[in-house]
Parts: structure tokens; C-alpha cells; sequence
């Protein structure tokens, strides 16, 4: 029977540097996780040159059931950080789009690199293992494991979210917190397309491919989000950056608001171009929208698509304005946990320590990353937190056994 100082369960971001962090600080430590390929998870993330934090993180950019919990971990271990580490690995990396830093070369990079920290933390591994029952027996975490049984002090969870079943994804996390009596917010989809009735998208699925840049708004007071991103039609319904960030937002029921012209007035344009203006209705939008999407969106306002500007009474005009700058839509659901990059929702944070990621009322028992009930905005957000709440996790176990 092999005793551990730590066990982490979960070979991901959070796990493998939660596991690197302890193992350095010189205890004992095991990483298990039972899928057969490391990390698959940051293999996959943008498009293969992971998209490994955000220049701007900071809590605004998560939601929480406890808003203010990330706090601590977040100032505590910033992007800046998770540079310096990339830069003693000689890791080449660039800015794409607001804040976002991506590997030059592959997401193979953040994983080598973690690999070699765990290495010269002398970790041990455990994979492919399956975890089949966790016991408590004192101070001791007794974990039956394909294999054999490992005795540790401390059990770290970082199993991550149900999101992308099919590289391996589990509710083991949720079930273990269960097990000890700690509540779980209920996980579902996030920063995952929407999806409209067959009815009501009909008008418009022959838009899929289109994209333009929106701005997305929906929920009230303080559960309101308000993108501006691109947007991208597909054939059941809508995706792109604007929707996967709104879908963390949206609740099952509720409205979601676009504005298709984010940086005008539709109704003074639309004006001003018949006072000024002959040309026809399709041309005059296709000016300002993609021409398919003009094309569509005039049938969709029942306007003869051959009109004059000019010819147009202005209430029609104001109606199609107030369409294009406000344009409603009820989604029926989303593309789900298939098409999901994060899990929102997941352990409660108000049973844990902010400042270590403990489980108040179980001494040794930590959960980071995606398990938890901590969500990040799309562009890096997510990864940043896995490193935060790694490294705020193994700070306390290391100050502990110091």
C-alpha cells in the first residue's frame, strides 16, 4: 500500500500544476487520472495553441453562485506569473484578440511544460487508474484505485466539468463532494451555441456560416450580461464568441437581445439615407450587413426587397430599425455538454476556503479548476483559474507540512 503525502485526482491544468506546486515544496505526492491521453483538454483548447490565460483577468470575468470567492486565488497568482513561468520553459506565445495569449507553436508546449514541473517535483503517476471509492480513516484519505489502495493526508479534486464527454469528461468530482456532505451548485453548459425551434429558425437557416459582429445582452440587474463579439449563424441556431460568452448568462426560458448594428443608430441611418438616398432596400443593408443577412432580414420585416429607400414610410423604417438594434429571440436550449468548453455551476464555493480551496468542514480535502463553482468568460479566463486555484490550493498544503 503506497502512502502520499497528496493525492490529486485529475491530470489536467489545474491538477498536474496543483501536483507540480506540492511536489516541489519536497512532499510526497501522486496524480491519477483514468484517461489514457495527458491533458486531452489543453490539447484541444484554441485550436490547438491552448489558449493559456487572459492579459485582463480579474473576477469580474467569472460567475459564481459566490462572486466574490475567486477573488483571493486570482490576486494571488496572476497572468503575469503563468508568464514567467512560460518564459523559464522558453515558451513562445502572442496576443490575438483582447487580452487572449496563445502558444506560437502548439498546446503541446503548456503540456510538456507541466509535465516537467511535476518531474522536478518528483511526482508520481497513476494512468491510466481509475479512482472506484474514496474513505476517510482519521487524518488518512484511503483511495481504492485500479491497482491497489493509496493512503494520502490530503485528497486534492481536480477532475474538472462534465463538459466534452468525449475526451474523457466524468461527474466523479460532484459525486465524491457529495459523499462528504458538501453541496453542489447543479452543473449545465456553458459557453456552448444556442439553439432555436425548427419553426422559428426556419427563416434563417440558410444564414449558416454568416457571421458579423453584434453586441448580445441578456438576463436583469446583477445576472445581466453584455457582450460585443462576433456572431455566427448556423443551422439549428446561433454561435460564434458573442453566444458562447451570453450562454453562460442565459437561463432556460429567458430572452436574449442583439444588436446587429453595435456601432450605430439603425433608425437615423435608415433616415438619413432616405432623405439623401434612392437606392434600393437590399443594397442600402447590405452596406451595413453581410448580404445574405440583408437579404434575409428584409423578407424576415415583410418589405419588398426591391423597394427605394426613399419610397419606404418612415414607420416601416423605424420598425426594421428597432429590429435590427433590438432584435429579440427566445433560444430553446443549447448544443449542450458535446459542444460545451466549460461546465457552469459545481461544487459550491460557500463550503470551501477561498484562501486554499479546503473543504471547510473536511480537513484535507481541496477541490480546484472546473470542479468548482467558478466559470470563466471565453478568451483564457478558465485556464487562469485552474492555475489560481492550483496554486493557491498547494500553497496552503506546502504551508502546512512546512
Amino acid at each position: 500500500m503506497d502512502k502520499f503525502d497528496v493525492a490529486v485526482v485529475g491530470a489536467g491544468a489545474a491538477g498536474m500544476m496543483c501536483a507540480a506546486r506540492v511536489g516541489q515544496a519536497g512532499l510526497r505526492v501522486v496524480i491519477i487520472d483514468h484517461a489514457e491521453k495527458l491533458a486531452e483538454k489543453i490539447r484541444i483548447s484554441g485550436g490547438g495553441r491552448c489558449n493559456f490565460t487572459n492579459l485582463h483577468a480579474g473576477p469580474a470575468n467569472f460567475l459564481s453562485e459566490n462572486p466574490h470567492f475567486c477573488r483571493s486565488a486570482l490576486a494571488r497568482y496572476t497572468p503575469q506569473d503563468f508568464l514567467d513561468l512560460l518564459q523559464r520553459h522558453r515558451i513562445r506565445w502572442h496576443e490575438k484578440h483582447k487580452g487572449q495569449l496563445f502558444c506560437d507553436e502548439s498546446s503541446e508546449d503548456i503540456i510538456a511544460m507541466l509535465r516537467r514541473e511535476c518531474d522536478a517535483g518528483r511526482v508520481h503517476w497513476r494512468m491510466p487508474c481509475r479512482v472506484n471509492e474514496v474513505a476517510r480513516s482519521g487524518d488518512t484519505f484511503r483511495i481504492a484505485a485500479d491497482g491497489g489502495e493509496l493512503l494520502a493526508r490530503h485528497l486534492v479534486v481536480a477532475t474538472g466539468g462534465l463538459s466534452i464527454p468525449k475526451i474523457g469528461a466524468t461527474d466523479w468530482g460532484y459525486r465524491l463532494a457529495r459523499q462528504f456532505g458538501l453541496p453542489v451548485v447543479e452543473p449545465r453548459p456553458a459557453l456552448v451555441p444556442l439553439t432555436f425551434d425548427a419553426a422559428t429558425w426556419e427563416p434563417f437557416a440558410e444564414l449558416a456560416g454568416v457571421s458579423l459582429e453584434v453586441r448580445v445582452e441578456t438576463g436583469a440587474a446583477r445576472s445581466r450580461g453584455s457582450f460585443v463579439e462576433d456572431l455566427l449563424f448556423t443551422h439549428r441556431g446561433l454561435s460564434g464568441p458573442a453566444i458562447l460568452q451570453i450562454s453562460s448568462y442565459w437561463q432556460p426560458g429567458e430572452l436574449i437581445e442583439l444588436d446587429l448594428l453595435p456601432a450605430a443608430s439603425a433608425e437615423s441611418m435608415l433616415l438619413e439615407s432616405k432623405a439623401a438616398s434612392r437606392k434600393h432596400l437590399s443594397n442600402l443593408l447590405a452596406q451595413w450587413l453581410p448580404a445574405r443577412l440583408a437579404d434575409v432580414w428584409i423578407r424576415h420585416q415583410r418589405l419588398p426587397a426591391q423597394s427605394r429607400i426613399n419610397e419606404l414610410p418612415d414607420k416601416a423604417l423605424r420598425r426594421m430599425a428597432a429590429a435590427l438594434n433590438h432584435w429579440t429571440l427566445r433560444p430553446c436550449g443549447s448544443e449542450g455538454w458535446r459542444k460545451a468548453e466549460v461546465t457552469r455551476g459545481g461544487v459550491d464555493t460557500r463550503v470551501l476556503s477561498s484562501a486554499s480551496m479546503q473543504a471547510n468542514a473536511v480537513r484535507g480535502l481541496y477541490f480546484i479548476g472546473e470542479v468548482v463553482d467558478v466559470t470563466g468568460w471565453l478568451g483564457g479566463y478558465n485556464f487562469q483559474w485552474a492555475w489560481a486555484s492550483a496554486v493557491a490550493a498547494a500553497t496552503a498544503i506546502a504551508a502546512e507540512n512546512g
